[in-house]
């Protein structure tokens, strides 16, 4: 039972990531620029909505190799 935790944990979390690096901004775009904030964005680095989204991003990663490592030692 705590097998398939572990799995649905990783499937939620793998898609997670990619929703979320989907979001970031590459060389002129992503979250900031969608929410109308490129103008603030050039001026102060990054904005508060790009700050948090990298927050959730690494949070979702250290989810993600917890479960890997765990589902490993696990099976």
């Amino acid at each position: 039972m705590f097998t398939a935790v572990l799995v649905i944990l990783e499937v939620i979390s793998a898609l997670g990531l990619v929703l979320l690096i989907l979001l970031h901004s590459g060389k002129g775009g992503g979250l900031s620029d969608m929410l109308g904030g490129s103008v603030g964005a050039t001026a102060a680095g990054s904005t508060v909505a790009e700050r948090n989204l990298d927050r959730i991003t690494i949070l979702f990663a250290a989810i993600f190799m917890f479960s890997a490592v765990a589902l490993s030692l696990r099976i």
